[in-house]
């Protein structure tokens, strides 16, 4: 209790700085558009309950969003405050608000409407779209490939930037006492394919699978014993002997997540490598991995993976983007072990097993604003469509695409009008 107190007082103090400004940047700044002055005001007046009913009503996943936001882009980013001084940090009230209002969410499963949706993949986009359309009085079913739910929030962000009780919680709150039915290591397209779930009198289905498939630099080396990919070490880190020297390649926010959980597996030291000037990472990110010691190196260019270390050469970056690479400055930089960390891409085996479903030529699903496919009846959103993303840009899209997949079910068009 003394902990949580000054905790409290904390955010008081933080949310009383907030001017309540009449055009709120801050809420123009956050892509799911967050009402953020009239949330702190609520809270200030004392009803806490109806800030908090008022954040999870606008983002199921406000728990999330309030530690793994990239912030300073976003709603601090735009605090009039921040101009001349610090802006308000709404992380933390936000923070606040929801932990301690989530506790109170005991509320069961609507009326049903008779109607059952299928959802395939439990990421920031599939969750949403399960808690949208459970309120709606839809039978949801979510089908998930791993073990557990959360998708990128459990195996992709680390346990020390998002603690897994956070999803847990989310789990009982937003699951359980929705009646929204969970069925693991399921994977549609194998077993269980798109046909199944029409046949079985799901009346639309959701794509929201991910983007699990490792982009690869295509050099010599890359299939090595001592060479491993990002998005696989970030599954599941302890599965890894990756020695005292690591070297990481890429420098987003993902690369930094590697970094960091190396270190605290026991490498003793990793170096990181970008191909550009600068980091890509949120600064955020990039100032805690410097502070835990790891070493940054710009304009590097991996030439070739070896079993003692990567062979890098130098780059000039010209103002068009373009790069330029420095003859004769390749040089082998020693480690133990190399990570591969630059993005990822979706895996084929839905689109390859569902008749009429498209998808780009880096294999992401083809959807319009609304999330509607190529195939009636099926809709998608988050990194499987539109690529790596952040959480609240996929929870933002994503409740665009519940009301018109509710809209599609009643026979109504994304205007409301009826269906011919």
């Amino acid at each position: 209790m003394k902990g949580m107190f000054f905790v409290a007082i904390h955010v008081l103090e933080e949310a009383q700085r907030c001017l309540n400004c009449k055009v709120p940047l801050c809420q123009k700044g956050c892509p799911i558009h967050t009402p953020i002055p009239k949330v702190i005001r609520m809270m200030l007046d004392g009803d806490l309950d109806r800030a908090g009913w008022t954040l999870f009503e606008n983002n199921p996943l406000t728990t999330v969003c309030s530690v793994v936001c990239n912030h300073e882009k976003q709603c601090e980013g735009n605090c009039v405050l921040g101009r001349k001084g610090a802006p308000v940090h709404f992380s933390s009230i936000e923070n606040y608000i929801s932990t301690t209002y989530s506790n109170k969410m005991v509320k069961g499963p609507a009326t049903p409407n008779g109607m059952r949706v299928a959802i395939v993949g439990s990421g920031p986009a599939g969750l949403t779209i399960a808690v949208v359309l459970a309120r709606k009085g839809y039978q949801v079913t979510i089908f998930e490939g791993k073990d557990k739910i959360g998708g990128v929030l459990r195996y992709g962000i680390p346990a020390f930037r998002l603690p897994k009780d956070v999803l847990d919680d989310f789990e009982y709150r937003h699951l359980v006492l929705k009646d929204i039915k969970v069925r693991p290591n399921t994977t549609i397209g194998g077993a269980i394919t798109v046909e199944d779930l029409f046949r079985d009198g799901y009346r639309a289905i959701f794509l929201g699978t991910g983007v699990w498939q490792p982009n690869a630099l295509h050099i010599k080396g890359e299939t090595l014993g001592n060479a491993h990919f990002g998005i696989n070490y970030l599954n599941n880190p302890d599965s890894y002997r990756l020695g005292d020297t690591l070297i990481v390649i890429g420098a987003g926010n993902a690369a930094m997540d590697v970094c960091r959980t190396a270190i605290r597996k026991g490498v003793k030291k990793v170096k990181c490598y970008s191909l550009t000037k600068n980091v890509a990472a949120s600064k955020h990110e990039f100032d805690y991995a410097q502070l835990e010691g790891v070493e940054f190196f710009f304009n590097k260019k991996p030439v070739e993976i070896m079993d003692d270390g990567v062979l890098f050469a130098d780059v000039i970056e010209h103002e068009d983007g373009s790069f330029e690479t420095v003859e004769g400055s390749e040089q082998l930089h020693p480690s133990d072990s190399v990570i591969i960390s630059i993005s990822q891409g979706p895996k084929s085996r839905l689109v390859n097993t569902t008749e009429g479903l498209k998808a780009t030529a880096r294999g992401l699903l083809v959807a319009d604003e609304y999330g509607r496919t190529t195939r009636p009846g099926i809709f998608a959103s988050g990194d499987v469509v539109a690529g790596a993303r952040t959480v609240v840009e996929a929870v933002a899209h994503s409740k665009k695409v519940a009301e018109a997949m509710d809209a599609y079910m009643q026979g109504r068009d994304i205007e409301g009008e009826e269906n011919a």
